[in-house]
């Protein structure tokens, strides 16, 4: 008897952990709405974990105590030609920061020749300052989108000198094949940007840079009859392709955004429908204002495979998360990137010849991935 119920223990036990170790990465589904709407979310929990790592935010320096009499770093420093209008104390402090987000290996000297610091020869510092430029953009006039949270070089980098999440034009948009029309980059395998689907799998170009509506629904039923612009089947698998891109990108699903029952109906959509609607068109007005210019001071080794620059999505700074570093605000320690500031200045100094900086190559292979 006492064999036969530590037979029995033995086999539970076995079976108990075969249970949790085939629904170790189990998915649960989460009600955000009303029930029988259809707003439901689905997570994976051991997921929370890698998450809760990736969305951390370094202990920030103190800030000293604002001295109005303090000289601006355009008065003592040369060749500030973006954070003009910061403190001697404050300058400096946000340049310490800087190597922590962006090359914390590398430290000042990854943009800096720490011989001479007003040097502009080399191009990671000439980048970061159309960065600057375009951080505060984003934090003083794209409050539609990143509310009062905003964004600081952390957000996209993360201690990495090439962002996660930044993208390259995978192909030309007309391609065609022959006999069968277009293909429009359909039916490529391993796209990580559309879930591996067989849809179109270069929606990004389409439309976070070009100024193209995002659209499925046709207003009449025949194919070939809609109004400009066209509404059929593919502009339906070029959205798709999109949805797909931003749902994982955010680490959602549909329902996040809109109602299963319609999903054009913006009445039945949630506040996040809106929210995205914004962040599309903030990205593309921050690929066309700096990152398309971008392209132009980086070295041929940094551009993807048809000459152009890395360019931001919405994965650059959510990275999986519906909300970049879970929603946590960086503005109390670097108020600094929520000033307006002013355009780019030019100081007339004159710098030595460009030197080569070391940085990381994403292969071929990963770019077409999407899973770099």
């Amino acid at each position: 008897m006492v064999r036969i119920l530590i037979a029995c223990s033995f086999a539970m036990a076995i079976a108990l952990a075969v249970f949790f170790g085939v629904f170790e990465n189990h998915t649960i589904s989460v009600q955000r709405g009303n029930r029988g709407t259809g707003h439901i979310q689905l997570y994976t929990p051991n997921s929370v974990p890698a998450s809760v790592a990736l969305n951390s935010i370094p202990v920030a320096d103190p800030i000293d105590p604002p001295d109005p009499d303090l000289p601006t770093a355009r008065q003592t420093y040369k060749n500030v030609q973006v954070l003009d209008d910061l403190s001697v104390l404050e300058l400096p402090r946000l340049m310490a920061a800087l190597s922590t987000w962006i090359a914390p290996k590398e430290g000042c000297n990854y943009c800096h020749n720490p011989a001479n610091l007003a040097s502009d020869e080399k191009y990671t510092k000439r980048v970061a300052r159309s960065m600057l430029l375009m951080t505060r953009r984003i934090n003083t006039q794209w409050k539609a989108h990143v509310v009062e949270t905003g964004v600081t070089c952390w957000t996209c980098h993360r201690g990495e000198a090439v962002p996660s999440g930044s993208w390259y034009t995978r192909a030309d948009l007309g391609e065609n094949t022959s006999m069968i029309g277009n293909k429009d980059n359909e039916n490529t395998p391993g796209i990580a940007y559309v879930g591996n689907s067989a849809l179109p799998f270069d929606p990004l170009t389409r439309y976070l840079i070009d100024d193209n509506d995002i659209r499925v629904q046709g207003s009449v039923p025949l194919a070939g009859t809609n109004p400009y612009p066209m509404n059929g089947v593919q502009k339906s698998e070029m959205t798709y392709s999109m949805m797909i891109y931003i749902s994982k990108s955010l680490g959602v699903n549909c329902t996040y955004c809109h109602f299963t029952r319609a999903f054009g109906s913006w009445p039945d959509s949630t506040p996040q429908r809106a929210t995205a609607w914004y962040g599309v068109r903030m990205v593309r007005d921050l690929n066309k204002s700096f990152l398309l210019p971008v392209a132009g001071m980086v070295p041929s080794y940094r551009l993807g495979s048809h000459g152009d620059g890395p360019k931001v999505g919405c994965a650059t700074c959510h990275k999986g998360t519906y909300k970049p570093l879970f929603g946590n605000s960086m503005k109390k320690d670097y108020p600094e990137l929520w000033r307006a500031g002013g355009p780019k200045i030019d100081t007339g100094y004159v710098s030595p010849p460009n030197v080569a900086v070391k940085n990381p190559v994403v292969s071929p292979e990963k770019l077409m991935s999407g899973q770099y």
